[in-house]
């Protein structure tokens, strides 16, 4: 995808000639009167014009009625108006030339108003013919450090510095707190963008234009729905590329949340599930909390990503010392043995009573002096065990801790030079800077100072878990050639796939499934009793018998299966007394199958979220599976390694492994079926609504989908 377009717009917006508020007002309070303070406190250095066709001077400075009296043509349009006058605001503006907008407005589809929605849509296709880079509606302005553009709405000051972080999100208030617990730890945001409701820009255009920007390194997001799925993706990609972390705060983790951000923004946000698996494909770290967000942000924007799980810690307390060790193991991270040659160097640096393990209780040896410090870091930075080294250590608050502040330039001058790992200081608990310790942070701007063991740790996994996803998306490829009857089969689902849920009935679903390598037990499709005997007597008994109808998706339900069928028997009084009973559906036959006994119930599915797109599930099958939801998610494509970590996030991964002594489950067949899945995801990309396999029975050899339903959609 070209995101040159993207660039441009945001280019736009954030840098331009000159800035007119339409709107304006100068009463108190007004966010018309906020804008012009800020414009002029921060010393935008372009002119600011005034419009409002009631008023001759505001300010005393001149008050035009319209964009033809202007001085010169607009370029950056702030519209404070109210919603019904701001398409005609957008048009008039861009035909005097302007190239941006920030819409405040609200009223265009927020709350489940469906006249204010109608008004949205208009807009969106006013912004579409334009061509004008429009930040909101219904946001609260923005602040570009580097052009001092400043609309941004808020009382509290602002520093406006470049690099290294740039916010975008479409709740205004949530940027605000973000920038300033970021601000309090000394780490700037060059940019901040209220998205609002994303009719014109969307949050993909901004991450595309940050990732052009060298000085920045962290790209933060808060996400209430992803609006163009396709310019997200390829933006992040590109961002990463250009070596730029992208950070999200997604709101819609729970079902109450999902109905927060509609009632915000007026657009459905998809499950977190769902959002996690794009994430991972694409480079995103999910931060669960705001606190998490400034944590993760200080990590990367400091020292970069850790590299690996395994940590190395140099603690003052043993206390400390056992909180890290409780935090790793809770965060899936790992403090493996020390090399033995860094277990010799270290005895021969530290005096007695200092526990030479890892983490090292150093507080009797390390600090003793200087020497033995660096000395110690120096041997945990070589030992080939450790991904990341771990100091104890608080930005002094005030004068008066010469040893702290000397030991912490210490760190950030062997980090700058010759550290091959990262350097992070870790605090017992979480803290408040001051000014005195931001000044000492500014100092070290090549080591990272976390708080908490646990919040520190839970920043370093998700970033640890970012790599290691991202590794296996790059690495995981759909290229394996299609076979005849997998095309054709292909093209006859195209041509019957329409803009109504349509479903296939078992018998064509399971055709499918087979034609990608998903396996099923023996069966065959019969239409009177006596081809369901004989079908019986050549698969063996016993058997099962199941109705097959395009209306029967939940066969069980209404009594359209039969299980244990174990003669001729059996199986003709099944046929009729299911004939019987389902009269109101139109039959096309009975499927006769092959009865598969133990094994373990897994669930593999493909789902179309509607905000991120095809996703793959798998995890545990069966009756428990709405209750114990032990599934995990990816998209596709899927490798063959991406399958195995995607099964490995599950409890059901256990239990094929061999549970209590239970004999092992042939995991290589699920992934089979997930590599299958995924293909079957690609073909059918844009008619697919869901496939649902459940339950794929995973046996000591093989696996089998025992039921399979495809449902087609055209999107």
């Amino acid at each position: 995808m070209n995101l040159e377009a993207s660039k441009k717009k945001v280019a736009a917006l954030t840098a331009p000639r000159n800035a007119v508020l339409v709107g304006a007002s100068d009463r108190p309070g007004s966010w018309a009167a906020r804008v012009w303070r800020n414009l002029n406190r921060y010393e935008f250095p372009g002119p600011v014009y005034l419009i409002n066709p009631r008023r001759d001077t505001i300010w005393d400075r001149p008050c035009y009625p319209d964009f033809a009296s202007l001085p010169e043509p607009p370029d950056h349009m702030v519209v404070l108006v109210p919603a019904a006058g701001v398409i005609e605001t957008l048009k008039s503006g861009a035909a005097a030339g302007a190239r941006s907008a920030t819409v405040f407005s609200a009223g265009f589809g927020e709350a489940f108003d469906n006249d204010a929605a109608a008004l949205g849509r208009e807009l969106e296709a006013v912004i579409e013919e334009t061509g004008l880079g429009v930040s909101g509606p219904n946001c609260m302005g923005n602040v570009c450090a580097k052009s001092r553009l400043v609309t941004l709405t808020e009382d509290r000051p602002l520093k406006l510095r470049e690099g290294p972080v740039a916010l975008v999100g479409q709740s205004g208030g949530m940027m605000i707190f973000t920038n300033s617990a970021l601000e309090e730890r000394g780490v700037t945001a060059e940019y901040l963008i209220t998205s609002g409701n994303e009719a014109g820009l969307s949050v993909g255009d901004y991450i595309a234009f940050f990732g052009d920007q060298p000085e920045l390194k962290v790209i933060v997001i808060y996400v209430e729905a992803i609006s163009n799925l396709e310019t997200f993706k390829a933006a992040c990609r590109m961002a990463r590329q250009n070596g730029k972390h992208i950070v999200a705060l997604k709101l819609g983790q729970s079902q109450a949340g999902r109905e927060a951000a509609m009632a915000h923004t007026g657009s459905l946000a998809g499950s977190v599930e769902a959002f996690d698996a794009v994430a991972a494909d694409i480079g995103v770290v999910r931060a669960d909390t705001l606190d998490d967000v400034v944590e993760i942000t200080e990590l990367l924007a400091h020292t970069g990503s850790p590299g690996g799980k395994r940590l190395g810690a140099i603690t003052l307390s043993g206390a400390f010392r056992g909180l890290l060790l409780d935090g790793a193991e809770r965060n899936h991270l790992e403090f493996k043995t020390l090399a033995p040659a860094t277990t010799e160097k270290l005895n021969s640096i530290l005096t007695v009573g200092s526990l030479v393990s890892n983490p090292i209780d150093g507080g009797f040896g390390v600090l003793t002096s200087a020497e033995k410090y660096m000395a110690s870091i120096e041997a945990m930075q070589a030992d080939p065990n450790i991904d990341i080294v771990l100091l104890q250590e608080a930005l002094p608050r005030e004068p008066g801790s010469a040893r702290g502040e000397k030991y912490i330039q210490m760190a950030n001058d062997y980090a700058a030079t010759n550290a091959t790992k990262p350097i992070a200081f870790v605090t017992p608990t979480s803290h408040s800077q001051t000014d005195y310790s931001r000044a000492l942070r500014a100092k070290a701007p090549h080591v990272s100072f976390l708080q908490e063991a646990n919040k520190a740790l839970r920043a370093i996994a998700s970033v640890v878990r970012r790599d290691a996803l991202e590794r296996l998306a790059l690495a995981a490829k759909d290229d394996a050639p299609r076979t005849p009857e997998q095309r054709a089969a292909v093209t006859r689902l195209k041509m019957r796939a329409g803009p109504e849920v349509q479903a296939l009935n078992e018998a064509d679903s399971k055709h499918m499934l087979r034609l990608y390598g998903i396996a099923t037990p023996q069966e065959a499709l019969v239409t009177s009793p006596a081809d369901a005997v004989a079908a019986a007597a050549r698969i063996g008994y016993p058997v099962v018998l199941k109705a097959v109808s395009d209306t029967l998706t939940h066969k069980s339900d209404v009594g359209a299966v039969v299980l244990n069928l174990a003669s001729a028997e059996d199986v003709t009084k099944a046929y009729d007394g299911m004939t019987q009973n389902l009269g109101d559906h139109k039959l096309a036959g009975m499927l006769v199958c092959q009865q598969i006994r133990g094994g373990l119930e897994l669930v593999l599915g493909l789902h179309r979220d509607p905000e991120m797109g095809l996703v793959i599930m798998a995890g545990s099958g069966g009756v428990l599976l709405e209750l114990t939801k032990d599934v995990a998610f990816c998209i596709p494509p899927v490798s063959r390694d991406k399958a195995r970590e995607l099964l490995g996030r599950t409890h059901a991964a256990r239990l094929m492994a061999g549970y209590r002594g239970s004999a092992a489950l042939d995991v290589e067949a699920v992934v089979d079926a997930l590599v299958g899945l995924g293909r079957l995801a690609s073909d059918l990309e844009g008619i697919v609504e869901s496939i649902d396999v459940n339950p794929f029975v995973a046996l000591p050899n093989g696996g089998y989908a025992l039921d399979g339903l495809i449902v087609l959609r055209r999107s």
